[in-house]
């Protein structure tokens, strides 16, 4: 028999009801502070820029630490020339794909770039990781996550850009798709770019890049040549303003660019530079203290060198001055200079020059200068006139840029240098013979054969050079490399500009020449015209008094022997009778 109080018994469950309401209310409570906290999360996601519809295993991928960004790459005035931009790139674990094929045709209904069958193969191919794209854009990467096809992943990555296209390629080079360091500065300085540091600084001026290049590339077409190249350097500091090379390629599709486009013409071709090397052998010959400025030389006949014959492309047929040599470019009077000095002290100055060793610069691609093993009187000979002896552009304006300079030697750089903080360099002619070659480089403009890279006001000088190139171990007569070397102002130089031309043709305008002086001179005259005032080089003009004063220089014509000294002279050959060694 129940013996507890009615009352008490509907007391009770009441109570009990009470705390089934209660556990349900904080179960009820709990389960809607749950979706009030995963809606919050999910807010943050958006906030943050994730897509709340994307696969958990795309979403995942945020969390994937990020990428450090290559250092950018900037001129010396700080215009970007490279940097790098945020992307993702498209791998598979093909694990986890179903069906390949399927899969493969949505993806590349959305990303229409990639091959079907490839893509089908890749997905097929059971591999726990396979790259399907490296770079996609947003755009892109929000049309695959729609398709939602589980195994599809994205990595954060960069893509390596250049803002000003092809200009300075062969200085920059290039990165691989996992932006390593192919070719040029990205390569060289791949270490240093890794680490996500400082912007690097160039010595290149972007304004006067673009003008060297438009010049040359006009007169590359304009002369049909197969290629060209030019720098303009800083005779004080080393520093390379721009550097160009053609024909060029696109950095970002740089494996789709064969040899002969991603070949650096300035620095790893070495050609034979024809009679621009005649300012080094004037140079050495009037150091060396054996031959003055008025010292003669009989050039009325060619000279015969064993079975070789030296000409003078233009003959004076005559005694000629050291001036006259160089103001007429003869090959007979540059050997006979040669040979009163000798060789040794040729290949010593040479040597001195840095002309005989690979060039010093931060490039990756630099040529081996080609030289004769053993110097005979033959060798000595021609190559005072740039036969028998090839060297890289590059060499060639840093040489002369140590000639007319003062007589110091700078090692050439593409890094931006503080005037102050630049190198001393080091000494390879005395300032007198400095001096006087700056005299004679304005002269061979003003008189000479370079009177076709005048600047008004700028007071260009120079020196032509026309070498033929060898096909086979023989020299081709039309196949030629032609080039001129011009300074400003002379009074004063600054800057060395240099412009080299590959296989050109003449034309109607120049009379069927395809020589220095009339295809190369005339880019490195409207190259300064248009330079000066970017590089706050103040004209000058030439009538000036002062001017004449600095640049003048007597001609004595060698009209008989230099009665002083004997001259060195080989056996007089006649036309024809042997193989010709000519430069122009």
């Amino acid at each position: 028999m129940n013996t507890v109080p009615k009352t008490l018994r509907i007391d009770g469950a009441a109570k009990q009801s009470v705390e089934t309401g209660r556990t349900r209310l904080l179960v009820a409570g709990a389960v809607f502070a749950l979706g009030f906290a995963t809606i919050a999360a999910r807010l943050v996601l958006i906030t943050l820029g994730a897509d709340p519809e994307a696969p958990r295993l795309a979403v995942a991928v945020a969390h994937t630490p990020p990428v450090v960004s290559r250092a950018d790459v900037v001129d010396r005035n700080g215009v970007l020339l490279a940097t790098s931009l945020p992307t993702v790139g498209l791998f598979a674990d093909t694990r986890k794909i179903a069906d390949p094929k399927r899969a493969a045709r949505r993806l590349t209904a959305v990303l229409p770039g990639l091959d079907p069958i490839e893509v089908s193969v890749k997905l097929s191919s059971g591999l726990s990781f396979v790259w399907l794209s490296r770079t996609l854009t947003p755009h892109q990467q929000a049309e695959v996550n729609r398709l939602g096809i589980p195994g599809l992943e994205f990595q954060p990555s960069e893509r390596r850009v250049y803002p000003q296209g092809r200009l300075a390629v062969h200085v920059l080079g290039a990165t691989d798709v996992d932006n390593r360091g192919l070719t040029g500065i990205e390569r060289s300085f791949d270490e240093r770019l890794s680490q996500g540091r400082l912007p690097l600084p160039l010595s290149l001026d972007v304004r006067v890049q673009h003008v060297l290049a438009a010049e040359l590339r006009r007169a590359m077409h304009e002369f049909d040549a197969i290629g060209a190249g030019g720098a303009v350097l800083d005779v004080r500091t080393g520093e390379v303003l721009a550097m160009v090379s053609y024909p060029d390629f696109e950095p970002n599709d740089i494996g789709s660019a064969d040899a002969d486009v991603r070949f650096n013409r300035m620095t790893l071709g070495v050609y034979e530079l024809g009679s621009t090397f005649k300012l080094f052998n004037t140079a050495l010959a009037l150091d060396s203290g054996k031959v003055g400025i008025g010292s003669r030389f009989d050039a009325t006949h060619p000279l015969r060198v064993a079975r070789f014959a030296i000409r003078d492309y233009k003959p004076e047929a005559r005694w000629l001055s050291v001036a006259e040599i160089l103001l007429h470019s003869s090959n007979i009077g540059s050997a006979q200079m040669a040979m009163e000095v000798g060789g040794e002290r040729q290949r010593g100055f040479l040597e001195k020059l840095g002309l005989l060793q690979p060039l010093a610069i931060e490039l990756p691609e630099t040529g081996e200068p080609l030289y004769p093993s053993v110097w005979r009187d033959i060798n000595t000979m021609t190559i005072a006139f740039g036969h028998g002896i090839a060297v890289s552009p590059m060499h060639l304006i840093n040489g002369v840029a140590a000639v007319i300079n003062g007589g110091i030697l700078h090692s050439p750089t593409l890094l931006r240098r503080d005037p102050a903080d630049a190198p001393a360099g080091r000494r390879v002619v005395s300032p007198g013979t400095s001096e006087t070659m700056r005299r004679l480089m304005r002269m061979v403009v003003t008189d000479g054969t370079g009177g076709n890279a005048k600047a008004k006001g700028y007071l260009v000088g120079g020196k032509t050079g026309t070498a033929e190139k060898q096909v086979a171990g023989r020299y081709v007569r039309k196949a030629l490399v032609s080039s001129f070397v011009g300074a400003f102002p002379m009074t004063d130089p600054r800057y060395v500009v240099l412009a080299l031309l590959d296989e050109p043709k003449g034309n109607k305008k120049t009379f069927g020449y395809a020589t220095g002086g009339w295809v190369a001179a005339p880019v490195v005259g409207r190259t300064i015209e248009r330079i000066g005032p970017m590089l706050g080089v103040t004209p000058q003009a030439e009538d000036d008094p002062r001017v004449i004063e600095a640049l003048h220089i007597d001609i004595p014509e060698g009209r008989g022997p230099d009665l002083r000294r004997e001259v060195h002279r080989g056996t007089p050959a006649p036309r024809g009778a042997e193989p010709q060694l000519a430069s122009f």
